[in-house]
């Protein structure tokens, strides 16, 4: 079947940046009250005005939730026999004070419970399906995993939206699966790469031809170029699309290849690890997302992910931001001489010494024998700076540690606050 596989999800994508700014400006404040609906997120927003929150600027004075206080929430709830969203989600059943039912529960590690809502693809995956080159019609091969956590839903609830036929294969049981795609010789596959590689090179040693699947939406991992060259040359285009249990799709890749383009639902801010200070393009830090979802409201969503926002719009036309994808973990928590050091207090010795630019905490030597040095960005540091921020640091961190003034620019455009350098053994 010939099938178009170009164009756009909806005229969304191609929206003018005036345009896009008139929608943002209607739908913060809705989405403001209804996270003023749901009491944990009313508490962490102390009555402020919704009407006031209409641009970008005025997310951004509005407090980052952490996965971390996400489950220390629900975790303090379910204790006393709360709610077991811990009063951050407006979705529920009979038995729980909720203002809409809830159509399914999931569990992800740690636990975390996430809602499901009755709105048709509720994480909003088909865009980045359609992006992928899945149409109306194809047989989409689902090996996400189809219970306690969301992944095969989300994939499959998008392929859906799309008019697509799903096989539920779920994980493992790698012959069976096999099998299946023998048999039924899918259009497209959704799941992470590395099930994708099994399942191709399993085929090439069964002798078993796949000549119907070319295409394929993977996630829940890195995917590293070699392997998305690995898949082309056998005849297969793989593309990802960056999603989380708590907010769905976030960004997704296009034929473009030039880093994941923003979804149209979601909000995306990189702020310096360990705050909710909004960092310039370019600079690497923690995403933290807004997704416009009244069921869930997460305003400021820290998803713990390193990225970067990249400069201009994508080439396919796509007029959203781009961020560069996953770039690594935003926690850098190290343990010094018995005492925990945080993002955080990095960031506090920021704040009190203003006229640094970006700081980088160095831990060396070996564990037990280990130094903290701050590498600090100042042009033209005043005599006694470096005594002054050490000083702020050992206040905040209770350890001492020295201090490096280096030249703006020099270190990484990496994302990372705290640096463990030590040796290990």
């Amino acid at each position: 079947m010939n099938v178009e596989r170009t164009g756009f999800f909806d005229a969304l994508e191609t929206r003018s940046a005036e345009a896009r700014a008139a929608a943002l400006a209607l739908a913060l404040p809705a989405q403001v009250r209804a996270a003023l609906a749901v009491p944990a997120m009313a508490q962490r927003l102390g009555g402020v005005d919704a009407g006031s929150v209409r641009t970008r600027a005025g997310l951004a004075r509005l407090p980052v939730t952490r996965k971390s206080e996400l489950l220390d929430a629900q975790q303090a709830s379910r204790a006393t026999g709360g709610d077991p969203f811990g009063g951050y989600s407006a979705l529920g059943w009979r038995s729980r004070a909720a203002l809409r039912p809830a159509r399914r529960v999931f569990q992800s590690p740690g636990a975390i419970y996430e809602p499901e809502g009755a709105a048709p693809d509720y994480w909003r995956m088909a865009r980045a399906m359609f992006a992928a080159g899945l149409r109306e019609g194809d047989l989409v091969h689902n090996s996400f995993s189809y219970h306690l956590t969301p992944a095969g839903s989300m994939m499959e609830s998008g392929a859906h939206a799309l008019g697509c036929t799903v096989f539920p294969g779920g994980v493992g049981n790698t012959e069976l699966q096999l099998q299946a795609m023998q048999d039924l010789q899918p259009d497209a596959y959704a799941g992470t790469p590395s099930f994708l590689r099994i399942l191709v090179e399993k085929a090439a040693e069964a002798g078993v031809a796949l000549p119907s699947l070319q295409r394929a939406l993977v996630s829940g991992e890195a995917f590293p170029l070699a392997l998305r060259d690995w898949l082309a040359a056998r005849g297969l285009q793989a593309y990802q699309c960056y999603a989380t249990a708590d907010v769905g799709l976030i960004a997704y890749e296009t034929s473009a290849r030039a880093g994941l383009v923003v979804d149209e639902s979601a909000l995306v801010e990189i702020v310096r690890p360990g705050t909710g200070d909004v960092l310039p393009d370019g600079e690497v830090g923690e995403l933290v997302v807004t997704v416009l979802n009244p069921d869930y409201p997460l305003l400021r969503f820290g998803t713990g992910d390193l990225s970067a926002v990249l400069p201009g719009p994508c080439p396919t036309g796509r007029t959203n931001a781009r961020i560069k994808g996953w770039l690594g973990r935003a926690d850098q928590t190290a343990k010094v001489r018995g005492m925990f050091v945080h993002p955080a207090q990095v960031a506090e010795v920021l704040r009190r010494h203003p006229e640094i630019g970006k700081a980088r905490l160095v831990v060396e030597g070996e564990m037990a024998k280990d130094r903290m040095i701050l590498h600090i960005e100042c042009a033209g540091a005043r005599e006694g700076l470096a005594a002054a921020v050490a000083q702020s640091l050992r206040e905040v961190t209770k350890l001492r540690a020295e201090v490096a003034v280096v030249m703006p620019g020099s270190l990484p455009n990496d994302g990372k606050v705290i640096e463990d350098a030590r040796a290990i053994g």
